[in-house]
C-alpha cells in the first residue's frame, strides 16, 4: 500500500512541475478515474486542462524467498508539454525485483561502450567462472 502511494505522489509531484497557468488561475480536471480492487490493485488515470496526462495500474505480487510478502508492480506513464514547448512522455514499471525502469526519449542514456573495452568485457564472458 506504502508503494503505491510513493509512486502516486511521484507521478503527481512529475506531472504539478510542468508548465502550468499562472497561480491565481484554477485548472480544470478534465477526466478523472480511479479503480482500487479488494485484492490491492488499482487503477487509475487523470487528464487537465493544461495538457497533463497520468495513468497507472497496480497489481499485487507475491514475492519468493524466506521473507516471503506482497508487493505492487505499477505500471503507468504520464505526459505534459515541457516550457521549450517539448511534449515529454514518460512510461515505467516498478517491481520488486528491478525498482523503477522509466522510459522516455528526454531521459538520458550513456554513452557507447568504447569497442575495446567490449572486447575485454566478451573475452571476461568467456572465462569459466572463479572458484572459492
Amino acid at each position: 500500500m506504502t508503494m503505491r502511494a510513493l509512486f502516486f505522489f511521484g507521478v503527481v509531484a512529475l506531472a504539478a512541475s510542468a508548465p502550468q497557468k499562472p497561480a491565481d488561475q484554477v485548472i480544470a480536471i478534465l477526466k478523472q478515474d480511479f479503480d482500487q480492487q479488494v485484492d490491492g490493485s488499482y487503477r487509475y488515470s487523470y487528464e487537465t486542462e493544461n495538457g497533463i496526462k497520468a495513468e497507472e495500474t497496480g497489481t499485487l505480487k507475491k514475492t519468493s524467498g524466506p521473507d516471503a510478502s506482497d508487493v505492487i508492480v505499477a505500471q503507468g506513464g504520464f505526459s505534459y508539454t515541457a516550457p521549450d514547448g517539448t511534449q515529454i512522455n514518460l512510461n515505467y514499471i516498478a517491481d520488486d525485483e528491478n525498482g523503477f525502469k522509466p522510459e522516455g526519449a528526454h531521459l538520458p542514456t550513456p554513452p557507447p561502450i568504447p569497442p575495446a573495452i567490449q572486447k575485454a568485457l566478451d573475452f571476461l564472458a568467456t572465462l569459466p567462472p572463479a572458484r572459492n
